[in-house]
């Protein structure tokens, strides 16, 4: 049952997030993973079968809530409070209309994530997600972002912080005047200026991390290139970055990690389905049979010496519903879901996996 609560006091859940969690609601919404590292111990068996890298790992951090609509509520508004893309809650909330939610509706706010697997120092950009990581020394954190539209793709690779500017006046491009010829050479610091408040100025010439004057474009693919912030959130970011500070801009949709010995899955939509949960709210899903050679090799490397505990059941699934939540695929360590699930795996060096289900021993009921 979904407990009332002010708007702006969503109740956080404290369980580690599972797959049979998300569906004992009929799929309507998650609740799950308790505070980065607040989590439930590690059982003896599972250590057993836990990488001796992935046993202190910690790659899973946030913490998944939900949030009461009332009837003053959108999408747009409940994604800003959160530091939220529109895009983003809505694929974790598919048919959910933006502009309507409806009043009590109890939205998911994906508020969890996994660490990007790239080095974890300054900006990271995950375009594929549509969010920036902040690495500074043990912390992290993460704000939703907007990213280049169709033709004007924001550029990946690695660059560095140049220089930072507080009401920067912007000067638009040679090829921006030719789309727009109505634009003056330079628009000063103001409510027109398109950068807000704050811009972070990049390696690669013309493109920048800045603020916006058209908030709801965060989250969503739209701008020229550049990376959009909320301007709350990169007045934040701005005191925080100096410059030569590296960034790296890449483009993982999905994402492996380890949290208190167990693996998680996050699957992010890909463009085809961004572009569909602009126009409808939902995307059509891609089932797969099986997961493609290439990320099968990855997931069982990432999984090391527990590659018998993973569910592919369930990666199957996340891989097809792509809500971008970080789903446990790691069962609970027993000599016989161990050797059915490699049963199920196959032969790393061969084709395909034993289309047949795997005999659980015990019913899974997660981590609780």
């Amino acid at each position: 049952m979904v407990t009332p609560m002010t708007p702006d006091r969503p109740r956080e859940v404290s369980r580690l997030f599972d797959r049979r969690s998300l569906l004992r609601r009929g799929g309507t919404f998650a609740v799950a993973c308790a505070s980065a590292r607040l989590v439930p111990g590690v059982t003896r068996e599972a250590r057993a079968a836990v990488p001796d890298d992935a046993a202190s790992a910690e790659d899973l951090i946030g913490a998944i809530s939900y949030y009461v609509t009332d009837s003053q509520n959108t999408l747009l508004d409940v994604a800003r409070r959160h530091d939220l893309g529109i895009l983003e809650i809505s694929a974790a909330n598919p048919g959910v209309d933006a502009w309507v939610p409806g009043e009590e509706r109890a939205i998911l706010l994906p508020t969890a994530h996994l660490l990007p697997e790239v080095p974890r120092e300054g900006i990271v950009v995950n375009l594929a997600e549509l969010r920036l990581y902040l690495f500074r020394g043990e912390s992290v954190e993460t704000h939703a972002i907007g990213i280049g539209r169709d033709g004007f793709a924001t550029p990946m690779g690695p660059t560095t912080v140049v220089r930072k500017t507080e009401n920067p006046v912007w000067r638009p491009t040679a090829a921006t005047r030719i789309d727009k010829p109505e634009l003056p050479a330079s628009v000063p610091a103001g409510p027109d200026n398109p950068l807000g408040a704050h811009a972070i100025y990049l390696g690669w010439p013309t493109y920048l991390i800045h603020g916006t004057n058209k908030p709801y474009g965060v989250g969503r693919r739209v701008s020229r290139g550049c990376i959009r912030m909320y301007p709350e959130a990169v007045a934040d970011l701005f005191t925080k970055v100096q410059p030569s500070m590296p960034v790296r801009v890449i483009a993982e949709p999905i994402k492996l990690g380890w949290s208190n010995g167990d693996l998680y899955l996050e699957a992010h939509p890909d463009i085809a389905q961004l572009d569909q949960l602009e126009d409808s709210y939902a995307f059509t899903p891609h089932p797969t049979s099986r997961p493609p050679e290439s990320f099968r090799r990855r997931l069982l490397d990432k999984a090391g010496d527990a590659a018998g505990r993973i569910d592919w059941d369930i990666v199957d699934a996340e891989l097809t519903d792509r809500r971008g939540i970080p789903v446990r695929i790691t069962r609970a360590a027993t000599a016989t879901t161990i050797a059915d699930n490699e049963a199920k795996a196959g032969d790393p060096g061969t084709p395909g996996r034993n289309p047949g289900k795997p005999a659980i021993s015990r019913p899974f009921t997660g981590l609780y």
